[in-house]
């Protein structure tokens, strides 16, 4: 077991590339052309039609923060907050497994979990504060 117990730094470094890829995918077309649109979804939702723009940039430059390493926990809990809202207004509806169903967003929120309570990993950018404490010694 100590083998997998090894690869836990490479796991989070999946998680992190894997959530920060569909993010990227999915923030993309409604930062670059598409804002008026997610604006005109979001306010029909009943919510204020500004929460567009901080739906689109944690997607969009959320996703690459958490790719990069960046502030991976401020990204992540940002996106569990966000698609906590977007299962709520949009898929809860439908069930988990319907046709528009909450199985995806529910995957991205709880990989998003879990990135916010393990933080990236000692694989990205984390601002001269080491490996984000992997491998590093308890001793006092």
């Amino acid at each position: 077991m100590d083998f997998f117990n090894r690869l836990q730094p490479f796991a989070l470094l999946v998680l992190r590339v894997v959530l920060g890829a569909i993010l990227i995918a999915h923030g993309y077309h409604k930062v670059f052309g598409g804002l008026h649109h997610h604006m005109e979804m979001v306010s029909s939702l009943g919510l204020p039609s500004w929460l567009a723009y901080l739906s689109a940039g944690t997607e969009f430059f959320g996703g690459i923060g958490i790719v990069l390493g960046l502030f991976t926990r401020c990204f992540s809990l940002a996106v569990v907050i966000e698609m906590a809202v977007v299962i709520w207004k949009v898929h809860f509806k439908n069930g988990l497994m319907g046709p528009g169903g909450y199985e995806f967003p529910l995957s991205l929120a709880a990989i998003a979990f879990a990135l916010l309570c393990f933080d990236g990993g000692p694989w990205g950018f984390n601002f001269g504060r080491g490996p984000s404490g992997w491998g590093k010694s308890k001793k006092g």
